[in-house]
């Protein structure tokens, strides 16, 4: 009987002590596993704040896009831009003729002198008195008539579109081949052209000896709208930009490309003349 009332207190202590280790492993297992989730709790707390801290650099970029965009549409509605013409390769009027209906052709553009130059050398007085002679014997500032034989052989009145010009003939023929172009790429400034001279046999305004090229009938000055273009003040109209293209491809020189800018003024280059010399077109 001693034995069986020993084991029951037994049993009870060994209960016990096995219950203490239950809970002391158990608490340690919790422990673990609540030191791995406190980590894991960090690790997205942080992860979190840095998603918020994108979000507001995100937002804050997005307000200041909107905001320039409002800027930027407001400062268009206050000062209208009106589309410079883009550049045209020799030889062509390509997308330039496409802007005629945003800007006026005798809206005054700033000159790029060097582009004109290619290929076309100005012919002097010395080139075309070896080539032509002289118009006449004297000469003042005002015009006079050509009474030299051979030139006035060479010279002819002719209707060319909507100007009537007197020159030499081989000029004639290149100016009707610059309007038949102009006239077929951009009607609209073919209609608008006209002339302030083209034969003139004077002085150089300002010289006592320099020989206008006028002269010789190898010259012409061309408006638009009735419109002259200021002379030497670095700018040309619109629409002689267009034309200046043609007449570079026929191998004129622009007056444009002048230490005093001279737009309105186109005059057969050097090369043309001495084609045509040796064709014994002059």
């Amino acid at each position: 009987m001693r034995n069986a009332g020993f084991a029951g207190p037994l049993i009870i202590a060994i209960g016990l002590v096995l219950g203490g280790v239950l809970f002391a492993v158990v608490t340690a297992l919790l422990r673990v596993e609540d030191g791995g989730a406190l980590v894991r709790l960090n690790r997205a707390e942080v992860e979190l704040r840095a998603a918020r801290a994108g979000q507001a650099a995100a937002e804050a970029a997005l307000q200041q896009a909107q905001d320039d965009i409002a800027g930027l549409r407001a400062a268009l509605e206050a000062s209208p831009i009106v589309a410079e013409p883009p550049a045209v390769q020799p030889g062509s009027l390509g997308n330039v003729a496409d802007h005629v209906d945003t800007v006026e052709i005798t809206e005054e553009m700033e000159l790029a002198r060097d582009r004109y130059k290619v290929g076309v050398t100005q012919p002097g007085n010395r080139v075309i008195l070896e080539l032509l002679g002289k118009p006449r014997a004297q000469y003042d500032d005002t015009c006079q008539s050509v009474t030299n034989p051979n030139l006035r052989a060479l010279l002819e009145t002719r209707q060319i579109g909507p100007i009537r010009v007197t020159m030499i003939k081989p000029a004639l023929d290149s100016l009707e081949r610059i309007m038949g172009r102009l006239q077929e790429n951009d009607p609209d400034i073919y209609a608008a052209v006209g002339t302030a001279g083209s034969l003139c046999v004077r002085l150089i305004r300002g010289s006592s000896s320099s020989v206008s090229n006028h002269s010789w009938g190898t010259a012409v000055d061309i408006t638009l709208a009735n419109d002259l273009d200021d002379f030497a003040d670095g700018n040309t109209q619109f629409g002689l930009l267009l034309i200046a293209e043609l007449f570079n491809d026929e191998g004129w020189y622009w007056g444009a490309t002048y230490s005093r800018e001279d737009s309105m003024h186109f005059e057969v280059g050097v090369e043309t003349l001495r084609r045509w010399a040796e064709a014994g077109q002059i």
